[in-house]
C-alpha cells in the first residue's frame, strides 16, 4: 500500500521541498498551509502527519489535540526551537516525534520511514484467520495450515503477507515487486509471476485454497 503523509507548514517553501521529496520516494503526498485546511485533510487519512506548530490560525498544539481523538497514525512536529517545556506540551497534546527546523530531508525521510515501519509492525502484530484451518501470523511472518508452518521462502512470505492485507484489490506486477522488493532495487517486475506460481504451488500442496487469483490483463488479487 502506498503510504499517505501528510505536511502542514505555512512556509510553501518547506511545503514544496518536502512534497517533491516524498513524491520521489513513493509517497501520496497531502499539504496544508494552514491549521484548518489541515483539519480538513484529516479526513483523506494519512497514515503520517508532519505538523508546524506556528500556523497563522491554529497553532499546532491545538491542531494536534484536536484531531488526536480521531487519528492514530503518528504526528511530528516541525519546530524551529526547542525546549524541554515544549516537547511535554507537545507530547501531551499527542505529538509522537520532534524534528527541529533546518533539517536534514534525507535524515527526515528516514525518520519518517521508521515510524511507518513502527506502525506496520503495530498492526501486523496479531494472527488473520482465513479460514478454519488458514491462519498468517504477521508478526512471526508464517503461514500455518492446520496448525503446521509452511515452507514459504522470504519474499514468498511477504508477496502473502502484501496481498492477504489488501483483499480484494487488483495489483499488478510492478506494484508488487515495488511493494515487495522497493522501487529502488535492481531486478524487474518478472520475478513476480515466478514467485507466485511457487506459492500456488506450496499452499495446493499442504491442501489450502487457492487464495491467490489471476485477474487476466490487470494482475492478482487475494480472494475475500
Amino acid at each position: 500500500m502506498i503510504p499517505r503523509i501528510s505536511i502542514v507548514d505555512d512556509e510553501i517553501d518547506i511545503v514544496n521541498l518536502l512534497k517533491d521529496y516524498f513524491l520521489l520516494n513513493g509517497y501520496d503526498v497531502l499539504t496544508a498551509v494552514s491549521g484548518q485546511e489541515a483539519l480538513r485533510k484529516v479526513e483523506q487519512k494519512p497514515d503520517i502527519i508532519l505538523l508546524d506548530i506556528n500556523l497563522p490560525d491554529i497553532d499546532g498544539l491545538t491542531v494536534c489535540q484536536r484531531i488526536r481523538q480521531f487519528v492514530s497514525c503518528p504526528i511530528l512536529f516541525l519546530t524551529a526551537k526547542i525546549e524541554d517545556r515544549d516537547k511535554i506540551s507537545g507530547f501531551s497534546a499527542g505529538a509522537d516525534d520532534y524534528v527541529v527546523k533546518p533539517f536534514s530531508i534525507e535524515a527526515l525521510g528516514a525518520r519518517v520511514a521508521a515510524h511507518l515501519r513502527r506502525e506496520y509492525r503495530r498492526s501486523t502484530a496479531a494472527h488473520v484467520h482465513f479460514d478454519q484451518d488458514f491462519a498468517i501470523d504477521y508478526s512471526e511472518r508464517t503461514a500455518y495450515f492446520q496448525g503446521k508452518p509452511l515452507p514459504l521462502a522470504k519474499k514468498e512470505f511477504e508477496i502473502l503477507s502484501f496481498l492477504s492485507q489488501h483483499s480484494g484489490q487488483v495489483f499488478d506486477k510492478e506494484r508488487i515487486y515495488e511493494a515487495v522488493w522497493g522501487w529502488d532495487s535492481e531486478g524487474d517486475s518478472s520475478v513476480v509471476a515466478e514467485h507466485i506460481r511457487r506459492i500456488r504451488v506450496k499452499l495446493n500442496a499442504a491442501g489450502v485454497r487457492p487464495y491467490i487469483e489471476t485477474v487476466w490483463g490487470m494482475g492478482y488479487k487475494w480472494a475475500k
